[in-house]
């Protein structure tokens, strides 16, 4: 499994937590101590962000991680990692 997409998947999954709640991204970035603009790179799915920010927007959403087993990546998802 790439990392690339695991991180395309996360920050997927915090958009639509975020969405889920009602917040908008500077609601959320201000609730987890960031930028709005880190929180657009976390949502992207940036693999130069530090795993302690995902943390932070995490943890603001009253969510915590859990590591499954992988599944084979959508036709989208690789055409969104690999353009």
């Amino acid at each position: 499994m790439d990392a690339l997409l695991l991180l395309s998947r996360l920050g997927d999954q915090i958009r639509q937590q975020r969405k889920h709640r009602g917040l908008s991204q500077a609601a959320l970035a201000q609730r987890a101590g960031l930028t709005r603009q880190k929180l657009i790179e976390i949502e992207q799915g940036a693999d130069s962000v530090g795993a302690g920010y995902y943390a932070r927007a995490i943890a603001a959403l009253g969510s915590e991680l859990h590591v499954v087993p992988a599944r084979m990546p959508t036709l989208e998802e690789l055409k969104d990692i690999f353009p």
